[in-house]
């Protein structure tokens, strides 16, 4: 009963193993096909070692079926739907959701680390989902990367209440046998105390300092090894959290009684998920694109765990601090010593030095945007810098120096942009129709895959009849180019409406486009008596009809066909070098 099974066997009499889609050391996750109601649904598969005996079976064989009745408690898009418990060989099966998408685990390896706002937002999530859970008395008690899935629609879910506890149910583990991973074990579990809900959170601070500093903060040598690290010491300070530093201060502090609650936790995530920075627990935060001073106090790793454990200021699109190059004292370094009257002469100069060239380039920057016509108007293939990804409100185009390519450093992984204008203007009679009105293709390629990235068609004015951003996933062993689609319908009623259009991508790290200026020349109507029409319409009606979709690019050298209407494609690239 503890062999693996094949394809093709009906479990239940309902249930047909396709083929196997994850391992663990629990057991054998298949891809099957419910033949009652044809849909395809995830089984899992216990998988017993070898030699147990037969009251141990029956233990493991309990514990799976804790799984089933933890997740069926629990209602929330973030967690996975229990749909059956079905019985065969006297062995419970669990039938599952099927999620189609990546684990966190997955991104992880393929892109080494995730950026401080991107881990935050994710966090963010799986956080919802614990919060769900621990509201119905479930803690899950095996948070990990591997257990957080990305489906292909965007969800964030998080999976395998496979040890989860239920409150007010008896101990199924023996003594002294401790469950979960070790690395991601809360002090309070490792010691073989009753966990609370703090454990939990625990784990999600392991994982987020593993997703965004490539290692989790106690791996050690050995299991056991790990466990007293887990315990004794603490952890190293986080080089590459940056605004998310202070969550995992809060997050990981040995005492469950002192770790951030749920709550706060939340409030910290939503504020770095969205580009901000907090200070600490109990501290203001700043809004995105906001600079900080949040100052150093020269503690070493195992001193971040007071309420001043924040660490150097971090601001959002500066690449420095965001991945690691420390704004203020080294860890460890201690109280700066007073540096006399030389020294504050050196530092007022310093001063003084920056204040001048920051004048002199918001100078710059202002004569080249005198004559600036709004059209978009720098040189075809230009990408913006991470940081102004995210505008697309009015204001001149990119300097005429902006680079055709831009980069940035987060894990290993490349990614090209490249957008082809199908057409570019209409005139006629409005609404456009889809078929004559702007419309652009684009290919996104990865280095490497598997991958998940983010993407959205933008428009200068902001007003735009694109979805917003939408998940793009590349499979393992799959194509590492992806063809997209874009119409854009926005017009003003018997007017002329120029606006422009970009592809903005955000994943591994972030790049647009430059801006392709589009014109949209609505037709007045003639009357047909009555009142004369009305003047034209102050601001663009958009259609509640898009048109934008991602697929496979069929082309050989993942470049978009050629249009006979085309103009100069525009191209972006982000190589994030390891």
């Amino acid at each position: 009963m503890g062999g693996e099974s094949s394809a093709d066997r009906v479990i239940s009499g309902r249930y047909r193993l396709l083929d196997p889609i994850g391992r663990g050391g629990m057991g054998v996750v298949w891809r099957a096909r419910d033949e009652v109601l044809a849909r395809e649904v995830a089984v899992k598969e216990v998988r017993a070692p070898a030699g147990l005996e037969a009251a141990e079976l029956q233990r493991m064989y309990r514990r799976l079926e804790r799984e089933a009745w933890a997740a069926a408690r629990i209602s929330h898009r973030g967690v996975v739907t229990v749909y059956d418990v079905a019985s065969e060989d006297g062995r419970p099966w669990i039938v599952m959701e099927l999620i189609r998408g990546l684990s966190l685990a997955d991104v992880l390896e393929a892109e080494g680390t995730l950026g401080p706002q991107r881990a935050a937002h994710l966090g963010e999530q799986v956080l919802a989902a614990l919060r769900s859970a621990h509201e119905a008395g479930v803690l899950h008690r095996d948070v990990k990367p591997g257990n957080v899935l990305i489906a292909n629609d965007g969800r964030v879910v998080l999976s395998d209440f496979g040890i989860a506890s239920l409150e007010g149910s008896s101990a199924i583990t023996m003594t002294g046998e401790v469950v979960g991973s070790p690395e991601f074990l809360a002090p309070e579990r490792a010691l073989g105390r009753d966990p609370g809900a703090g454990a939990d959170l625990w784990a999600l601070g392991v994982m987020l300092y593993a997703a965004v500093e490539g290692v989790t903060p106690f791996r050690r040598a050995t299991p056991l090894d790990t466990l007293r690290a887990v315990v004794e010491e603490e952890p190293a300070r986080p080089r590459r959290a940056g605004p998310l530093e202070p969550v995992l201060e809060g997050l990981l502090r040995k005492d469950p009684a002192e770790r951030l609650s749920a709550a706060e936790a939340a409030r910290m995530l939503r504020v770095v998920g969205a580009g901000g920075t907090v200070r600490d627990s109990g501290g203001p935060e700043s809004g995105p694109g906001t600079p900080t001073a949040a100052a150093h106090h020269g503690q070493g790793p195992g001193q971040g765990h007071g309420p001043q454990g924040g660490g150097a200021a971090w601001v959002p699109g500066a690449q420095g601090a965001a991945y690691g190059g420390p704004t203020s004292p080294l860890p460890g370094a201690g109280p700066v010593p007073p540096r006399g009257r030389a020294g504050l002469v050196l530092a007022a100069g310093i001063v003084f030095l920056l204040l001048a060239v920051a004048a002199l380039a918001w100078l710059l920057i202002r004569d080249r945007g005198d004559g600036d016509d709004g059209r978009g108007g720098g040189p075809t293939g230009a990408a913006t810098t991470p940081g102004a990804a995210a505008s697309t409100g009015p204001g001149p185009s990119a300097p005429a120096s902006a680079p055709v390519s831009a980069s940035a450093s987060s894990g290993g992984q490349q990614v090209v942009a490249y957008v082809d204008a199908v057409r570019t203007s209409y005139t006629g009679s409005c609404p456009p129709p889809a078929e004559r009105a702007p419309a652009f293709t684009a290919t996104l390629e990865v280095e490497r895959v598997p991958a998940v990235l983010e993407y959205r068609w933008a428009t200068r004015s902001g007003r735009t009849t694109g979805p917003g951003w939408q998940p793009v996933t590349y499979e393992r062993g799959g194509p590492r180019s992806r063809r997209l689609e874009h119409t854009e319908l926005t017009h003003v009623p018997d007017a002329v409406f120029d606006d422009a259009v970009r592809l903005e991508v955000r994943g591994p790290a972030e790049v647009a486009t430059d801006w392709v200026g589009i014109t949209v020349s609505c037709e007045r109507r003639t009357p047909t008596g009555g009142p004369s029409s009305p003047g034209a319409s102050a601001s663009p009606s958009p259609s509640p009809s898009p048109s934008a979709s991602a697929s496979p690019d069929a082309s050989p050298d993942g470049s978009p066909a050629p249009s006979a209407q085309g103009v100069a494609g525009q191209a972006a690239l982000v190589k994030t070098g390891r």
